[in-house]
């Protein structure tokens, strides 16, 4: 089954966003390609003509990660924070902070990604992320978040699907 369109990304209440994908995988081997920063270098890579420069995961409460991509003329995004919740390979809570070249994003948001087991080998992403503001939230969906997402989510089917995680 393709999942190119299935990604889905809706504002929930005041200040949050509830992102959904599925994929042909078995939830343990999406939790690896989310997690391991080694794979997340493979599928991460942001919109068309951007790449992740940086990648450091530490999968652990209280651990931190970073990651940095790099655009078109130079352009480059960050994004870290610190793990509060890590249960896998079902769910995971953080803190997360955008950085655009020297700019920030309105605030920290917090973020929780929850798998689960589909039929089929399949599995289903839920995340939710937390604003700090409806204002942040807005900027966010207003930002082109869902095309880097779907292109990011459609790097992750083929890295899955080759099989070799």
């Amino acid at each position: 089954m393709n999942h190119t369109d299935s990604l889905r990304i809706v504002p929930s209440g005041e200040r949050a966003l509830v992102i959904e994908r599925t994929f042909d995988a078995p939830a343990a081997l999406v939790w690896r390609a989310m997690t391991e920063a080694h794979l997340l270098r493979r599928w991460m890579s942001g919109p068309p003509g951007w790449s992740m420069a940086e990648c450091e995961n530490n999968l652990t409460v209280g651990g931190t990660f970073r990651h940095v991509w790099t655009g078109p003329d130079g352009a480059n995004m960050a994004m870290s924070g610190e793990y509060r919740e890590v249960d896998a390979p079902r769910r995971v809570v953080r803190t997360e902070r955008f950085e655009f070249g020297c700019e920030n994003q309105s605030g920290e948001q917090l973020g929780t990604l929850e798998l689960r087991e589909l039929p089929g080998n399949r599995s289903a992403v839920h995340i939710h992320v937390l604003y700090p503001s409806a204002e942040a939230r807005d900027g966010a969906l207003g930002s082109g978040m869902e095309q880097g997402m779907a292109a990011g989510y459609q790097q992750l089917d083929a890295l899955l699907g080759e099989g070799q995680l």
